[in-house]
């Protein structure tokens, strides 16, 4: 069974390709799960962080955005001493910053998935060359969500960043055409076929 080489480094990883990565997101609590992951992954790998979600999880109580939106000073000490964890008072200072935002986003769409699924109209985007390896780090799509996002106030917000968000909760299908998840995916999602230059 062919996977997207990417995840071959270790068993979390290959799990996570394999039952995650790609698989449309429309449940809120998820959406900040994977959000929270990218900001604490900025300079780092993602790798790293697949391998300390447990204790991510244990940090920022299950990811509920609605707990981690109450945090104080308390909280940040509290897991700047978890051992094992990413000791950055920044970026556990925007997880923080940023689950309010959520919040904020979800008063004004009804839910966060919502407001992310309507840059894309709901469908899932397949990209031209991607499904061969030619995958950008950005493209147009997270550049207008990025700005739109840390308009909004969100941090750590980088189109880098949204874009990698875009992959793991199905709003860009970037697994390799080799891979078995592409085609199962294809089957479950409403894709789109985009030009890379014509989003």
């Amino acid at each position: 069974m062919e996977r997207c080489p990417w995840c071959m480094c270790n068993e979390k990883m290959i799990r996570y390709h394999d039952e995650e990565w790609g698989v449309p997101v429309y449940d809120d609590q998820k959406q900040f799960e994977f959000l929270m992951m990218e900001v604490m992954q900025c300079g780092l790998n993602w790798n790293m962080m697949i391998q300390k979600r447990e204790i991510f999880k244990s940090c920022f109580d299950n990811f509920n955005f609605e707990k981690v939106a109450a945090y104080g000073e308390e909280d940040v000490q509290r897991i700047l001493g978890t051992e094992g964890m990413i000791r950055s008072r920044r970026k556990i200072e925007a997880v923080i910053h940023n689950a309010r935002r959520f919040q904020d986003i979800r008063r004004e769409f009804g839910s966060f998935s919502e407001y992310m699924w309507n840059f894309t109209n709901g469908k899932t985007y397949l990209y031209t060359g991607h499904q061969k390896g030619e995958i950008p780090a950005r493209n147009g799509l997270s550049d207008r969500i990025s700005k739109d996002l840390k308009k909004r106030g969100m941090k750590y917000m980088g189109s880098v960043t949204v874009y990698s968000h875009l992959q793991a909760c199905g709003i860009i299908n970037d697994h390799m055409e080799s891979c078995f998840r592409y085609q199962e995916l294809l089957e479950m999602t409403d894709s789109v076929h985009k030009r890379k230059d014509h989003e």
